[in-house]
């Protein structure tokens, strides 16, 4: 491997970036590419029109690159553009939030990047953490200093779970893995390789006193229970490892599939 992208859609100022990009650094070269400002629950966009710009900055001694754009943008300048070599993997995150079920998984931004990734020929993990609970509350409680060592705990189980999926060839396998961390996890936390459980989400916006509607977190709405899932393990509060290949089509029984075909 020649060396690790590192990006996320929490922006610079994440908590959880100068932790994870120093815990990666055992495993080789990171450089770091992210967006300059909180890009969450933006999927894959990509900026087509407006122009992207970036900014070389440094948190504690870490190079960043930053960019005006999405965590899909990041990941597209640093495959191609910003540096004279290819990364060998794409690593994103670690998100403050869980990306498990299939409409947080795709609408999630940390997954984006590394989806983008793989686009780009290039296999992606992506890292995030989450607690059952008060989602509002702990994001809050989970961005102050004094959760420095959570990150940094954290990291190495991510470290080490990745260093896992290098050593058993996963990525040769999975295009991109998706891996979800309880927050209070550390390296004796049981993992599971899951599947991704069928969830969607409720309203999503709220009218706004001032006019308009602003984001209020929509509530999962399951509509398929899928035995061994991403969920189902973060509730048991364990690490959930999820293989996934970009999109592959359903097989449809043949009476269908026969009178679609004319």
């Amino acid at each position: 491997m020649s060396w690790i992208l590192l990006s996320n859609d929490d922006g610079v100022d994440s908590p959880a970036l100068v932790p994870f990009a120093r815990a990666l650094q055992r495993l080789g070269a990171v450089h770091v590419v992210v967006p300059d400002v909180e890009r969450s629950w933006v999927g894959k966009a990509i900026t087509r029109f407006d122009p992207v710009s970036t900014k070389q900055v440094e948190r504690e001694g870490i190079e960043i690159v930053t960019c005006s754009g999405f965590p899909a943008d990041a990941v597209q300048l640093g495959l191609h553009t910003l540096f004279e070599q290819r990364p060998g993997l794409v690593v994103s995150g670690i998100n403050m939030g869980y990306n498990h079920g299939s409409g947080f998984l795709m609408s999630s931004g940390t997954v984006g990047a590394a989806v983008e990734g793989w686009i780009g020929g290039v296999p992606g993990v992506a890292f995030s953490t989450g607690h059952e609970g008060n989602f509002l509350g702990w994001r809050q409680a989970v961005a102050e200093p004094a959760a420095r060592g959570d990150w940094e705990r954290l990291a190495e189980l991510a470290v080490d779970v990745l260093g896992d999926l290098l050593d058993h060839d996963v990525l040769e396998v999975a295009d991109v893995v998706s891996v979800n961390l309880p927050w209070q996890a550390d390296v004796r936390t049981p993992r599971r390789v899951t599947a991704v459980d069928r969830v969607g989400y409720d309203q999503l916006f709220r009218r706004d006193p001032q006019g308009g509607y602003v984001h209020a977190f929509g509530g999962f709405v399951q509509r398929e229970e899928v035995a061994g899932s991403d969920v189902e393990a973060a509730r048991a509060g364990h690490v959930s490892i999820t293989p996934l290949r970009m999109p592959e089509a359903v097989a449809l029984p043949a009476s269908s599939r026969a009178a679609l075909e004319r």
